[in-house]
């Protein structure tokens, strides 16, 4: 089972898959403000550093060996840990910075 790029844009639509590329540069961002930022306290901030260490080291929950679904590991640790930082972030920070980044600041 191999994970095909048009898998993934039939699942999500060619108008949500390019809303979620155009989105990326801001969640970058948002990201790189947020762990910066030292409202945040060092419990979020552990989280992201433990995603880090995840994909570094050679452990792995799938081996990558097994193309697609090595990968996929990879993927949901990194999605879930990121959505975990930010349910764990001051609410009012990240609204904060989300509004930054829509001004263009």
């Amino acid at each position: 089972m191999a994970l095909k790029p048009t898998g993934i844009i039939r699942q999500l639509g060619w108008r949500a898959f390019f809303q979620l590329l155009t989105h990326l540069p801001s969640f970058a961002k948002l990201f790189s403000r947020l762990i910066k930022d030292p409202r945040v306290s060092a419990s979020p901030k552990l989280i992201v550093a433990g995603i880090l260490a995840y994909v570094i080291l050679p452990t792995d929950l799938i081996p990558d060996f097994l193309v697609g679904v090595g990968q996929l590991d990879d993927l949901a640790v990194i999605l879930g840990g990121l959505k975990l930082f930010l349910r764990f972030c001051p609410s009012e920070v990240v609204q904060e910075h989300l509004k930054a980044i829509s001004a263009g600041r």
